[in-house]
C-alpha cells in the first residue's frame, strides 16, 4: 500500500511513519495543502489512500479534498482533523473525504481502519476481474445498472459520473435490494464494512452527495424514509 499523508505536524508524521514501516507500507508526506495538490498531480494513481489533515497552511483540507477530487473521484480520502463539532464532520465528507478521524485519535485504531478501507477495495476488485456473469452489469433494474468490475453505474444510460469508492458501494448497496429500507446503522455495517465509530450522519452526507450526482443523470432514485433510513426506488420513474 502507499499513502499520501498530508500533516503540517512533524512528530505526528514521523510517529506515523513508524506504524507505516512496520506494516511494509511506503508514503509520501506533504506538510502544506499545496505541496499535496502538487504531489498529487503527478502520480494521481500512484496513491492508495490519502490522510489528509484539515489545518494546513497555503491551503486548507477542505480545498485539498476538492482539487484531488476533480483529479481522482475515487482515491480513498480519509480526514484527520482537530475539529470535531458535527458540521465540520459533515462538510469533510460533502467535500469529498470517504471518511473523518478527529485528533487525538487511536493510531491503532487508525492503521485498522485503513487496512480496513484498502481490504475493501481490494475485494472489489479480485471479486470484479474473476466474477463469471452473463451480463456485463451485475446490478439492474428498469432504470438503473450497475457494473462492479468497472465500478459504472448509469440511470436511464447516462452514467452517474464521478463517485468516490463509498458512494459507488452505498449505491450498489441500496440498489441491489431495490424499495428494501436499510436503516442508517445498517448502511454503516455494510458499506464500511466493519465496526464504524462515527456519527450516523456520515451516511447522510454520503447520501447527499450521491444523490447530487445522480440528479446529474437524471431522475431522483434513493429516498428517504422518514424516521427510519433509505431506500432505493425507481418504479416510478417514467418510461422514455
Amino acid at each position: 500500500m502507499k499513502i499520501l499523508m498530508v500533516e503540517d505536524n512533524q512528530t505526528l508524521c514521523e510517529m506515523m511513519a513508524m506504524f507505516f514501516k512496520k506494516e511494509k507500507w511506503e508514503a509520501g508526506y506533504a506538510q502544506d495543502g499545496v505541496k499535496a495538490v502538487e504531489m498529487f498531480k503527478k502520480d494521481p494513481t500512484g496513491w492508495d489512500i490519502v490522510l489528509l489533515d484539515l489545518n494546513l497552511p497555503k491551503m486548507d483540507g477542505m480545498q485539498v479534498a476538492a482539487e484531488m477530487r476533480k483529479i481522482s473521484p475515487t482515491v480513498p480520502i480519509i480526514m484527520l482533523t482537530a475539529r470535531d463539532s458535527e458540521s465540520d464532520q459533515v462538510l469533510g465528507l460533502e467535500m469529498g473525504a470517504d471518511e473523518y478521524v478527529t485528533k487525538p485519535f487511536s493510531t491503532i485504531a487508525l492503521i485498522a481502519r485503513i487496512k480496513a478501507l484498502y481490504r475493501r477495495t481490494q475485494l472489489n476488485q479480485l471479486s470484479s476481474s474473476t466474477q463469471q456473469i452473463a451480463s456485463d452489469f451485475d446490478v439492474q433494474t428498469p432504470h438503473f445498472k450497475l457494473n462492479s468490475k468497472t465500478r459504472e453505474a448509469f440511470l436511464d444510460d447516462q452514467q452517474i459520473e464521478n463517485l468516490t469508492p463509498k458512494e459507488f458501494d452505498l449505491l450498489k448497496t441500496l440498489a441491489s435490494k431495490p424499495k428494501q429500507v436499510f436503516t442508517r446503522e445498517q448502511l454503516l455495517q455494510l458499506v464500511w464494512n466493519y465496526e464504524y465509530y462515527g456519527d450516523e450522519r456520515t451516511v447522510d452526507a454520503h447520501i447527499k452527495k450521491l444523490r447530487q450526482k445522480i440528479e446529474k443523470a437524471g431522475p431522483q432514485v434513493i429516498q428517504t424514509v422518514w424516521g427510519v433510513g433509505y431506500k432505493f426506488d425507481d418504479s416510478e420513474v417514467a418510461d422514455q
